[in-house]
């Protein structure tokens, strides 16, 4: 059924794919995937899945305070720090620009570059829609990575498509199986935020310096209070149980 209020869809959420083995996480900043779903990739890797963090900028225009020169390595630092915590140790950066990020062909390129080096089965980004649902606007870098990484799934399985990967050594991967999106206003599936959720608010946390620019709350509070919040409002599609939501596109 649906949400005549705000026409989503309140039908119940179905549980991720387990039959995988290895995912990459692809968004545009340090902490997207934190407040995106942190939870689930605790879940992921407890289980034994390999799981890979690549972000396309450092963050490094986040901070007003913080000149881009010294924010983007404090951003990297908190970023890889945050990643260890729910058991992610391999974390890359394409170096685009932070704030300016484009969609167009050499984001595609260096996505599809990324997806044909792990060869994951699940690819991970962040809601690529205009908005967080309602007046709710998303920033352009969310919208033109989650895009670019929808789309860089095809791409790194098509050997006629940036033929100088593969001179490069990066052999064609057309063995992802789905592309899910954390943050979506119309999710499709969940994964109980339970297990992983502390592990998700340290992980979070670790983005200090970021969220003591962004609130006078306590971090930690800020954190837990905005993490379970999320988790809770999918609970009653998810049988009860708070969740990390993802709109997943099979392929």
């Amino acid at each position: 059924m649906s949400d005549q209020t705000t026409g989503q869809t309140t039908s119940r959420l179905q549980p991720m794919p387990e039959d995988w083995q290895r995912a990459l996480a692809v968004v545009a900043h340090p902490d997207d995937l934190e407040y995106g779903c942190a939870a689930a990739v605790a879940a992921w890797t407890d289980a034994g899945r390999e799981v890979t963090y690549v972000l396309a900028t450092r963050g490094e225009a986040g901070i007003d305070t913080i000149d881009p020169a010294t924010c983007g390595p404090l951003r990297e630092r908190e970023q890889r720090a945050s990643a260890a915590v729910v058991g992610v140790s391999a974390v890359e950066f394409l170096d685009h620009k932070d704030g300016v990020v484009e969609y167009g062909l050499g984001l595609r390129r260096d996505i599809a570059a990324a997806i044909r080096r792990h060869r994951p089965e699940l690819v991970i980004t962040l809601n690529h829609r205009d908005t967080w649902g309602g007046v709710a606007w998303n920033t352009p870098d969310h919208v033109a990575v989650g895009r670019a990484t929808l789309d860089a799934a095809a791409d790194a399985g098509n050997r006629w498509i940036f033929p100088e990967l593969t001179e490069q050594g990066l052999e064609p991967w057309d063995g992802v199986r789905w592309v899910a999106v954390a943050g979506s206003v119309n999710p499709t599936h969940a994964v109980d935020a339970t297990p992983g959720m502390d592990r998700a608010v340290r992980s979070l946390l670790e983005h200090r310096a970021y969220i003591e620019a962004l609130t006078d709350q306590d971090p930690e509070e800020y954190c837990r209070t905005f993490l379970t919040g999320t988790a809770q409002a999918a609970a009653a599609r998810f049988g009860g149980r708070p969740a990390v939501t993802f709109e997943v596109f099979g392929r």
